[in-house]
């Protein structure tokens, strides 16, 4: 059985708090360092991400969103705890019933018939959560592979791992439904997410590369600006970006 500890979990999102919450406003951290592992992260989707991204767009449709709707399925796992920390019981009810109903009727996610009933959750994760009660962005940096992020959002990500089921299932291999997963499972599924994103990104990411005159400045603003509508859920966009085009 899945067993979370609900101590580690009020411990880091005490810290978290304790640590942010006097940074209301997002400052630009460690620019120089930023920019350098920027360039890193632009080389690695040259030379990775990209290429794969190409290779995924040539797939037949019906397998890009079966794949999509799968791992969309699973992410919902994550906003449920969210959801009922947030106190939005509508959408704490609608995740719940959207995984069971794709997760069953769906095949395991890769169909959605939720959506056509009505159940249509939003993506909510911790960095929202802390959001929503206040705690400001406090700096913001690049990391490696990730990207952007900002103070609150890189603990989130920490505190992610105590709160999602599904990295109880599988990072920590607790039983569900008598069965469990391993590390390997969480991993592939956060990287064929990814490389879904940067998939349906692919001419966006283009376009803008093309006519930016600093990406890096582009980015951090449609990242802080995508962050910012998703806690004041002010945009009907799920992507974890939103709409790079936008």
């Amino acid at each position: 059985m899945i067993k979370i500890n609900i101590k580690k979990i009020a411990f880091v999102l005490a810290i978290t708090v304790f640590s942010i919450s006097g940074a209301k406003a997002t400052e630009e951290c460690f620019e120089n360092t930023s920019r350098a592992i920027y360039k890193f992260n632009m080389a690695f989707d040259d030379i990775i991400l990209r290429p794969v991204a190409k290779g995924y767009n040539k797939l037949p449709e019906p397998i890009k969103i079966g794949t999509s709707n799968f791992t969309s399925n699973i992410g919902t796992l994550l906003s449920i705890p969210n959801n009922l920390l947030q106190g939005n019981f509508q959408q704490f009810g609608h995740s719940i019933g959207s995984f069971v109903v794709n997760t069953s009727v769906g095949i395991l996610g890769f169909l959605n018939p939720a959506e056509k009933i009505g159940l249509k959750p939003h993506k909510e994760d911790v960095g929202q959560t802390l959001g929503l009660y206040g705690v400001g962005p406090g700096c913001y940096f690049v990391l490696p592979v990730l990207g952007p992020t900002t103070l609150r959002d890189s603990f989130g990500i920490i505190a992610d791992s105590f709160v999602d089921p599904f990295a109880h299932v599988t990072i920590r291999e607790h039983e569900l439904l008598g069965s469990s997963g391993t590390a390997f499972d969480y991993f592939a599924v956060k990287g064929t997410t990814a490389i879904d994103f940067r998939a349906d990104n692919d001419v966006n990411l283009e376009s803008l590369e093309k006519n930016s005159l600093d990406m890096y400045s582009s980015i951090k603003s449609i990242y802080l600006q995508n962050r910012e509508n998703k806690i004041k859920n002010s945009t009907n966009d799920q992507d974890d970006w939103g709409n790079l085009d936008n």
